[in-house]
């Protein structure tokens, strides 16, 4: 369930409620049962999108909702493809309790929920399927990649030493990332970085193939990072870093629209209390290329000079939000991971859609009192391993489908 879409408003359902006025897109026009799309042998129906969209739009679910909601069917459907062929069935309990802990991110009981989002028009059936999935895959990557994700004794202590330490750590990285329009291009992208991952290499060996591949900013200075805390990088990457040697490289990350790998230069004792991050805020401006994205950024120092920018677009090309830093989605949180404070980034880009992406500030707190157990360091590192174990699965099972319209 944790790469689902996360729930952030739906305390303000009743006023919400007004925004769903209009009848149901599916239902304007033709069949709203007829098929819109076929994965393998599995159909995805008119009236399934619309109810998708209905539901991701009270989760103010960001991007292209249309893309990203036939993107979640056919992963829906690709995941319950492979629990039916690793013989795992989610039962009705087992359904229930995950309908439960998803209400509960709105500190709400799935009673209210089912009625919070019914009056948005999602039947609870959409929500019932979507969980089902979910908890589908999560048996399946489980099952599948359990026994793979079990950390050894030395990475966990090498995890200990790093976040156990009476002063914050600091990482010194690399990285280089690969940017990805199709499944085609993810899976050639996972292929040709996991060639590299696990190796020790030097910084120079490193940054030449930096220099020859990587679509980061980074990649004229050899993929090169500054000083970055340890606690200041999105999770997904400091789990990456978590455990690595000095001089390793991480395994592929896998995002939206880039697979990334890191080489850890080096760990230094900053002496001060680490700092974690609690909340990011940021803003995304939607620009027609990398060209005015950059002549926007020569003129700006701060994020709230965005709206002044923006003064006469329409409403929607300008959007800042603020969350929870385990809730910023995963291209955000990469892209703005070593960003300082009012820095931008140009070449940010979601699908085809390029934006012009600005940290706007970060919220810490300080790490007070005794660290972590051995057994939460553990607990850690295999959720971590797993979640980028099921990005690389899901990928494959993408690239290998039979996905056709009717």
């Amino acid at each position: 369930m944790t790469t689902r879409p996360t729930l952030l408003v739906l305390a303000l359902v009743a006023a919400l409620a007004a925004l769903w006025s209009a009848p149901p897109a599916a239902a304007q026009g033709g069949n709203p049962f007829a098929p819109a799309l076929y994965v393998n042998d599995r159909v995805i129906t008119n009236y399934e999108l619309a109810q998708y969209r209905r539901f991701f739009e009270l989760l103010r679910q960001p991007g292209d909702l249309d893309q990203v909601v036939l993107d979640r069917l056919i992963d829906d459907r690709l995941q319950l493809d492979a629990a039916r062929q690793a013989g795992i069935t989610v039962t009705p309990e087992e359904i229930e309790a995950g309908m439960a802990e998803f209400a509960a991110r709105a500190n709400l009981t799935t009673e209210q929920f089912l009625a919070a989002i019914g009056q948005g028009g999602v039947a609870p059936e959409t929500f019932r399927a979507f969980v089902e999935a979910g908890v589908a895959w999560r048996n399946v990557v489980r099952t599948r990649f359990g026994p793979r994700a079990q950390p050894t004794d030395a990475e966990i202590d090498r995890a200990l030493a790093q976040v156990e330490r009476e002063g914050g750590v600091q990482v010194l990285l690399s990285e280089i990332v690969l940017r990805v329009t199709s499944e085609a291009d993810r899976r050639a992208a996972v292929q040709a970085l996991e060639r590299l991952s696990g190796r020790t290499m030097t910084e120079e060996e490193f940054a030449a193939e930096a220099r020859a591949r990587s679509a980061s900013p980074t990649r004229g200075a050899g993929g090169r990072l500054n000083w970055t805390p340890l606690s200041a990088l999105p999770p997904e990457v400091a789990g990456l870093v978590l455990g690595l040697a000095p001089g390793t490289v991480s395994r592929p990350l896998v995002s939206d629209n880039r697979v990334a790998v890191f080489l850890l230069r080096d760990i230094a004792e900053t002496g001060a209390a680490e700092a974690q991050a609690l909340a990011i805020d940021w803003a995304e401006y939607a620009v027609a290329d990398a060209a005015e994205a950059a002549r926007i950024a020569a003129g700006i120092d701060t994020c709230d000079d965005l709206y002044g920018v923006a003064k006469g677009q329409p409403e929607e090309r300008l959007r800042r939000q603020t969350l929870p830093a385990a809730q910023v989605p995963a291209d955000v949180a990469q892209a703005i991971g070593v960003l300082d404070d009012n820095e931008v980034l140009t070449t940010f880009s979601r699908g085809s859609r390029p934006i012009l992406l600005m940290l706007c500030s970060r919220t810490y707190a300080l790490t007070e009192g005794v660290g972590p157990s051995r057994e939460q360091i553990r607990n850690q590192l295999i959720g971590q391993r797993l979640a980028a174990y099921a990005e690389g699965y899901l990928a494959e099972l993408r690239a290998d489908a039979t996905i056709r319209r009717p």
